[in-house]
């Protein structure tokens, strides 16, 4: 029998990403540069005559409830400089809505999902503890009730490889019911308190702008 424990020691042990994209439109006559889901959104472009002087970019500043050690501020900006489209804030954003994705689609067990969402290695962890708890006729109803916050805990800039990790605190409620429906485990009434922390990586020269989650563990 798979108790709530098991289940979260399950989502800790396999979750891994990879984070697609909503790509820009690209008109008959024109392209535009992808759009992904850590981009921060663009302003509309003005006629190329009438466009100002681009303005200076301000220098990358990690939040006071990030991680402010002068390593992570610089790998930050080393990053921010070698990727012009990094954003911080962005990317920050864009990681708690795939922390919920990720979840959600484990929960239900939405392989579609995972496999658009995951890299072969993750997909087959995901799939593995999907089968494992359909093969004893059990269901998640899982929530994620809120995120209460997502700072950065490292980075660094290896080589052309950008590395993140995120320390997500979020509020999960548990529950597991059997094959008959009945309530084996856990209550939507209490959620818990789960710390995170989710290792994002990006070639950062790469056209494809997919970032992946290389490593996981708890904060």
């Amino acid at each position: 029998m798979i108790t709530e424990i098991v289940i979260l020691a399950a989502i800790a042990a396999f979750l891994g990403l990879r984070l697609y994209s909503v790509l820009g439109e690209r008109s008959e006559h024109e392209e535009e540069p992808a759009r992904h889901r850590f981009d921060a959104p663009d302003a509309q472009v003005p006629p190329a005559g009438d466009r100002p002087a681009a303005p200076v970019r301000e220098p990358v500043r990690l939040r006071s409830v990030d991680n402010t050690s002068s390593a992570n501020e610089n790998a930050i900006r080393a990053i921010a400089s070698a990727d012009q489209r990094f954003d911080l804030l962005a990317f920050l954003e864009g990681a708690k809505a795939a922390y919920g994705m990720v979840l959600e689609a484990f929960w239900k067990g939405d392989k579609e999902t995972l496999r658009d969402l995951t890299d072969d290695d993750v997909y087959t962890g995901f799939s593995g503890a999907i089968d494992a708890r359909d093969a004893a006729g059990e269901t998640l109803d899982n929530r994620l009730i809120r995120i209460e916050d997502a700072t950065i805990h490292s980075a660094e800039l290896d080589g052309r490889t950008a590395r993140i990790a995120v320390l997500f605190v979020s509020d999960i409620a548990s529950l597991t019911r059997d094959k008959d429906g009945t309530v084996i485990a856990g209550s939507l009434d209490d959620a818990v308190e789960s710390r995170d922390i989710w290792t994002f990586s990006r070639n950062v020269d790469a056209r494809d702008p997919n970032w992946v989650l290389d490593e996981t563990d708890q904060g």
